[in-house]
This record gives structure tokens, C-alpha cells and sequence, in this order.
């Protein structure tokens, strides 16, 4: 699908949910980038900053851009922020987005609810590439493995996860005792014909393959899909936050 200027969508069709937490200036960063989308659409911030900045920050953006469809809520782990953000959400569609997703594209997030809508997708994704342009490889096998994937348990990057509500809600959105690739558990749910990569790409920082290492997180990739019918494997943080 080619990329193209969309008439203006109205804010009734789609709700924005980020967990947030110690963000900082990233996610003001982040904002600024979506209420530049042309489109507009309702944003809520899960967000369990306890630092002394980041939550003074994101309320004084708020204030300042004059932005009344902004809302906060209070966040927590990954899965608990997500279904706390979805709680509020009335829209017929939820994009679920990082802190730390930077998004080029003005257009991307239109494009995607357009193929959500034509194609009646419960879940439709993004391709995921480093913000400073390395690892490009890694996201290349990440590429593979997620199309082949896809065929029987999709795949889906929590950085980006656009849902049909009803969906969302029917599965019981994310399992709050996830410590781990809650956003693959959930995902591997939805029946492929009902699962869509848009070949759109969208930026994050390589600070987890800087942290982590790079085999550690292939590694914990190929976990993930050997365990994708292991309950109990989500529930461990296999030193993933550490």
C-alpha cells in the first residue's frame, strides 16, 4: 500500500494508549511527532514515573499545546499499563504504542486504520527499525521470523499494536502476570487472516541490544516461540528488566 494524504479522521475512530515510566523528554518527543500525524485521535498515558521530572513534564506539554485529548492514567508493568490505558478507551480501534516510538511518517498511523478498516484486521503491526540506523540486520531476521510466524501464531512488537477494540476486549486484552513478551502472548491469539504487517517502518532506540546484547535478545526471541504454548513462561522476567 502506497503511502497517501488521508482526509482528516475524526478523534471518535481511534484512541493512542502509552505506558510510560521515568520517560523524560523522549516522550516528548514521541508526542510531539504524533499530534503531528494528519489525523487527529484521543491519546491516553499510562504512566507510573517515579522520578521527580518526567510526570511535571509530560503535564506541563499538556498545558502548554493546549492538548484536551491527552489524558493520564496510572500505569505499571508493561500489561498492567496497557489494559489500564485500554480501560478508558471508547473508540472502535486502539493503537497500543511505546514511550520511546518514533514515528517519521505523518501519514503512518492513518495508513494503518485504513487497512485495519478496508481489510477488517483485528491486529495490524508495523516494521521496526533502530532510530540511529544500526542493527538493521537483527530487525532483518526479526523481519523472517515474524512473516513465518505469522502463518499459525502472529507476532506482534508491543511498540505498536493496533487493535479493533471489540477484539482487544473479547481476548481480555493483556495478561496482567505477563512479566514478558506479553505482547507476543496476546497476538499469537488473533487468527492470521486477521493479523496485517503494513509495510510501514517506525523508529525505537537500540538501547535494549545495547543493554541486553544482541544474542541474548535473538535468543530470547527464539524462547518466545518455543514456549508460545507455555503459560507459565510469560510469567518470568527472565532477567529481561534487569
Amino acid at each position: 500500500m502506497n503511502r497517501q494524504k488521508l482526509n482528516k479522521l475524526s478523534s471518535d475512530q481511534l484512541t493512542v494508549v502509552i505506558p510510560s515510566k521515568n520517560e523524560g523528554t523522549g516522550l516528548l518527543e514521541v508526542l510531539d511527532l504524533i499530534i503531528k500525524q494528519e489525523h487527529s485521535f484521543k491519546i491516553i498515558i499510562a504512566d507510573s514515573s517515579d522520578d521527580k521530572y518526567s510526570r511535571s513534564l509530560l503535564e506541563d506539554f499538556i498545558n502548554k499545546y493546549h492538548q484536551k485529548d491527552i489524558q493520564i492514567v496510572e500505569g505499571g508493568l508493561p500489561s498492567v499499563a496497557r489494559n489500564r490505558g485500554a480501560s478508558e478507551v471508547k473508540t472502535p480501534y486502539v493503537l497500543f504504542l511505546d514511550a520511546d516510538i518514533y514515528i517519521k511518517d505523518k501519514y503512518l498511523i492513518g495508513n494503518c486504520l485504513k487497512i485495519a478498516t478496508d481489510g477488517d484486521h483485528d491486529l495490524v503491526t508495523c516494521k521496526f527499525r533502530s532510530h540511529d540506523g544500526k542493527y538493521k540486520w537483527v530487525w532483518g531476521i526479526f523481519d523472517i521470523a515474524q512473516w513465518i510466524s505469522s502463518k499459525t501464531k502472529p507476532f506482534a512488537v508491543g511498540g505498536f499494536m493496533l487493535f479493533k477494540t471489540s477484539t482487544f476486549n473479547k481476548l481480555g486484552g493483556f495478561n496482567n502476570e505477563d512479566k514478558i513478551a506479553e505482547d507476543y502472548h496476546l497476538s499469537s491469539k488473533i487468527h492470521p487472516k486477521k493479523f496485517r504487517v503494513a509495510n510501514f517502518f517506525i523508529y525505537t532506540p537500540s538501547r535494549r541490544f545495547k543493554k541486553k546484547g544482541v544474542w541474548y535478545m535473538i535468543k530470547l526471541l527464539l524462547n518466545c516461540w518455543w514456549n508460545r504454548n507455555n503459560e507459565s513462561f510469560y510469567k518470568k522476567d527472565h532477567n529481561y528488566w534487569t
